[in-house]
């Protein structure tokens, strides 16, 4: 019996670039170089069939703990709400006001990057409040 190694999250999306890019804000995440031989992405991209332009792109965790996150291009636009999705977790150990707050600048941060707020749901007796909200092409996340 085999162990995973690592897990990467793989997001259908429009705009894989864009998105991405959008993320690599989100989380601290960074792009990584281009492929060897390439001096930048845009290098690489124009080595490739036009209909392989720009249909994924990648982001992955600087300090390697986190998932590399993986963008690609899908004809079909996003229509029902994601079966799967990321906690952001700006709030971890903290409760009540001090909580609030704390997710409260992020949703103001990430606002300013172009994500949506949806809504906020407050504490209750088994979960602590946490904003949903949706990224720049509506995938819903939680700022938890």
């Amino acid at each position: 019996m085999g162990s995973v190694k690592q897990v990467q999250v793989t997001f259908d999306c429009a705009e894989p670039e864009r998105v991405a890019r959008f993320w690599c804000e989100v989380l601290g995440y960074v792009v990584p170089p281009p492929p060897d031989g390439f001096a930048t992405w845009d290098d690489f991209h124009l080595s490739l069939p036009p209909e392989e332009r720009g249909t994924s792109f990648v982001c992955s965790d600087p300090t390697g703990v986190g998932p590399r996150l993986y963008f690609q291009r899908v004809p079909e636009g996003k229509v029902v709400k994601n079966r799967v999705h990321l906690d952001v977790r700006a709030g971890t150990g903290l409760v009540g006001e001090e909580r609030l707050a704390t997710l409260e600048a992020e949703c103001t941060r990430l606002l300013a990057l172009g994500a949506v707020r949806v809504r906020l749901l407050e504490a209750d007796d088994e979960n602590e409040s946490c904003i949903v909200m949706q990224d720049i092409e509506g995938n819903e996340f939680c700022l938890d």
